[in-house]
């Protein structure tokens, strides 16, 4: 009682107080209102400032092992791998003269480019996302050019609105993979300073993130043409690796609960046919359209639960049997045979499977032979073999176009099959889903069929996307004559020449038991249990 009778009073004290600041507020000129307001702002950022300025803890550097070996012994490996190198340096040198500080190079009009996916601001993406690609190619110079660009001129507290996933998996990624390779603490403050500004995305009713968020207000929305004001599951579902690595290097556990929260939201819920939907309303923790996909809009999203338990070193059970549930789902549900014999993954849309695989889907010939290995019921063999599968339906892709490059969806329907039909789907945008798939098969198979595939790769971009200004995606794989996007994406930089270069390496360059590549192909360490400080948590067990 007497507890109360003080709880009592102190709120009345508290309104009585608080109406009188009102009535002094009200007297005041609205000059010293706005001053106020600007002090009480400017104290917010000296605050800050402080925050971000705070030394972060020493951490042990995992082992790291091959982050700059891998030169083949055959000369004809080692002239394909050298001619790759040099393509990267095609790329790099025009960014460097035409586009250097934007996020992107228009190649042919020879200027930079931006997509609404960064918002309205030239953050460097190519020079983040290219950055780890440039060490372990040995370029050094010009790893150090960019090194120099982000310590000086990357800044994140514009006013922009930027997409949380694709600055997460490019630039979180990128930074936290050149830290760890190259040990330049810039990367690891600058990884840092970004993923406080990700945070306020997380101020949702149910924790799952808006899709979009201001940099500088941490004001958060979703995209206009999401289901309902849905966040997607690709988006909201590939942020793990990363944060993870953030709680290792702060010791600040917030990252790590972020993420772990929205995994226990997703265990909760069910699923219809096992299945994960697209679509997830961040207000209501409800499900929005039943659309299924392995490509885009879902396909991280199981990617990062089997490297979330790679990454742990295999300790995190919980995302592996998340992993091979929904795999197990996907088998049944969206793996089917063609007429042809191509097995493909559609997708499920409104009560029936669509007959449509894209370019993005082919990722999963990689993930399939990358889980392979401690899946359910000696089932290894089974997974390999889908994971060669996939690669040869997402090869013949690319084999039956007129440039031998693969357009971004394909169909199989009645004769039609492995092929664009649709003029909005012809294109080629110097993707790496193909590629990666052929890297991970060459790794776990050593099979000649893998390199000779990702050379074809080469030579068509090569002589189709190569112009003296850099490389641009081309708009109809099936003519003979192609009209260009005119843009080189940052992914060509960080993806698509990293898995080439490493197809054409040994295994000892970042070798699968010590690395795993986020989504956009950034190296980051497994964290043995030893030396993180997450080992307190029930998951890690």
């Amino acid at each position: 009682r007497e507890e109360e009778e003080r709880l009592r009073n102190k709120i009345r004290a508290d309104h009585e107080k608080a109406l009188e600041e009102a009535k002094e507020k009200l007297k005041k000129s609205r000059d010293e209102i706005q001053a106020e307001i600007q002090t009480e702002k400017n104290k917010v950022v000296q605050e800050l400032k402080k925050k971000d300025s705070k030394p972060l803890p020493p951490v042990p550097l995992p082992n790291l092992i091959g982050i700059n070996s891998g030169e083949p012994a055959d000369p004809d490996i080692q002239e394909k791998r050298n001619k790759i190198k040099e393509m990267m340096k095609h790329a790099w040198d025009n960014y460097r003269q035409y586009g250097w500080g934007h996020n992107e190079l228009k190649p042919i009009a020879r200027k930079g480019h931006s997509t609404n996916i960064f918002g309205n601001s030239q953050m460097g993406a190519t020079i983040v996302d290219a950055l780890d690609t440039l060490y372990i190619m040995g370029l050094h110079d010009e790893f150090r050019e960019g090194q120099e660009w982000i310590d000086k001129n990357l800044d994140f507290s514009v006013n922009s609105e930027v997409s949380v996933f694709e600055v997460n998996i490019r630039f979180i990624g990128g930074l936290l993979a050149a830290y760890y390779l190259s040990g330049q603490e810039v990367f690891k403050i600058k990884a840092v300073q970004l993923a406080g500004k990700l945070l306020p995305a997380f101020n949702t009713p149910t924790g799952i993130p808006w899709a979009m968020v201001n940099l500088k207000s941490g004001v958060g929305r979703n995209w206009g043409w999401a289901s309902a004001g849905s966040s997607i599951l690709a988006e909201f579902g590939t942020l793990h690796m990363e944060f993870v690595h953030l709680s290792y290097l702060t010791g600040d556990p917030v990252y790590y609960n972020k993420v772990m929260h929205i995994r226990k939201l997703l265990q909760k819920m069910d699923r219809p046919n096992g299945l994960y939907p697209n679509y997830l309303n961040p207000r209501t923790g409800r499900w929005g359209q039943h659309h299924t996909s392995v490509g885009g809009l879902g396909d991280s999203f199981y990617e990062y639960l089997l490297k979330a338990w790679l990454m742990s070193d295999k300790m995190d059970m919980e995302a592996r049997k998340m992993y091979d549930d929904a795999i197990e789902a996907i088998e049944k549900h969206l793996i089917r045979k063609s007429n042809g014999g191509l097995t493909f993954i559609g997708e499920w849309k409104n009560g029936h499977l669509e007959r449509k695989m894209g370019h993005l889907t082919c990722f999963a010939g990689g993930m399939f032979a990358l889980g392979a290995d401690g899946s359910r019921d000696d089932k290894a063999g089974h997974y390999l073999q889908l994971g060669a599968e996939i690669a040869h339906t997402c090869h013949e892709s690319y084999d039956r176009t007129t440039l031998k490059l693969g357009p971004e969806a394909f169909k199989f329907d009645g004769g039609v099959e492995a092929v664009a039909v649709r003029q909005n789907e012809k294109y080629y945008i110097l993707r790496p889903e193909v590629i990666e798939t052929y890297w991970y098969m060459w790794r776990f198979t050593h099979d000649p069929k893998y390199r000779q595939w990702g050379w074809e790769a080469t030579q068509a971009i090569d002589k189709y996307c190569r112009v003296s200004g850099g490389f641009s995606g081309v708009k109809d794989v099936y003519s003979s004559s192609p009209t260009y996007d005119d843009v080189q994406q940052s992914f060509f930089l960080a993806e698509t020449l990293k898995y080439l270069y490493l197809l054409f390496s040994n295994d000892d360059l970042l070798p699968l038991d010590n690395w795993v590549f986020n989504t956009e192909a950034h190296p980051l360490p497994v964290l043995h249990l030893a030396n993180t400080t997450l080992s307190g948590n029930p998951a890690y067990r």
